[in-house]
């Protein structure tokens, strides 16, 4: 064999058994490095724990999570137990204490209320909760359909309009009453996460008014801004125009014609008859007044 050949061919078995050698111990380092991470014992759930339940010692149980702990992660059974429930947990999930209710607060749809908010309950049906798809998380807006006070008759003027804008669903089911006979009826009640005022507001209109619930995008947060629809715009007709102010009576003062003072009559006095007597030379003159027949 020539000698040149020889050298080649010793030179590529040391550079492969080198590059052989360094990844073996890279194999070997990424290995023991991730056996370093241990595993740590945290609750799960044994089953799907749906909102509103109480928490049972059989519904959990220790299992093994690989890695650093999240925050708020539970890893003791102690003082889980009697909680309630106020996000669904699945079956084989970790529980987070975020996801249940304060110790003492129980379970139901009490436990799913934060502080400062109330939970009001509406009937509905099956238009009125959007053909079924109202569930527990979705976010809608409250319509009403009424006939304003101050309309002259009933229906007249019905109209349509927002009362309240994204209003978080807590619950969606059925409640059973009773009919004119006695009988259960099911009927849908949707329980929505309102503040006082808003609860106020949306009772007066359940009673007073018609409520339709409209579906809206979780994710859209933005309050339109709504005057309300009315029945005469629906049908292009204009609103009747507002009766003018009558006007307030003058009063007329009659001006009262002032007759010209009458000027006193005239007084004539006709002089006195004259009579002139002659006597030879002498001349006399004997007057008489006229009589009062003759004066006026």
């Amino acid at each position: 064999m020539n000698q040149r050949v020889f050298v080649i061919l010793t030179l590529a078995l040391v550079i492969s058994a080198g590059a052989s050698y360094f990844v073996y111990r890279a194999v070997v380092s990424r290995a023991a490095g991730s056996s370093t991470v241990g595993t740590v014992q945290v609750v799960v759930a044994t089953k799907d724990l749906e909102i509103g339940a109480l928490i049972k010692p059989g519904d959990l149980k220790m299992g093994a999570w690989t890695g650093p702990v999240p925050k708020g992660m539970a890893v003791k059974m102690d003082g889980l137990a009697g909680r309630g429930v106020v996000a669904a947990i699945n079956a084989g999930e970790p529980v987070f204490e975020n996801r249940l209710a304060p110790e003492g607060a129980g379970g139901g749809l009490a436990a799913t209320i934060p502080a400062g908010m109330r939970a009001c309950a509406v009937r509905v049906n099956d238009i009125v909760g959007v053909a079924g798809f109202v569930v527990p998380g979705m976010r809608v807006d409250v319509l009403i359909t009424g006939t304003p006070s101050g309309s002259s008759s009933r229906g007249s003027d019905t109209k349509v309009k927002t009362l309240l804008q994204n209003i978080l669903v807590l619950s969606a089911g059925q409640n059973y009453q009773k009919d004119a006979e006695g009988k259960p009826v099911v009927v849908p009640v949707v329980n929505l996460l309102v503040t006082p005022e808003q609860a106020e507001v949306l009772s007066l209109a359940s009673n007073e008014t018609r409520i339709q619930l409209v579906l809206r995008n979780p994710l859209d947060r933005q309050l339109a801004k709504t005057n309300g629809s009315g029945l005469t715009a629906l049908f292009g007709e204009s609103q009747p125009a507002a009766a003018a102010p009558r006007p307030r009576p003058r009063t007329v003062v009659a001006a009262v014609k002032k007759e010209p003072e009458k000027a006193p009559p005239t007084v004539i006095t006709l002089p006195p008859y004259q009579i002139q007597v002659i006597n030879g030379a002498k001349q006399t003159e004997i007057k008489f007044a006229r009589p009062q027949e003759e004066q006026q």
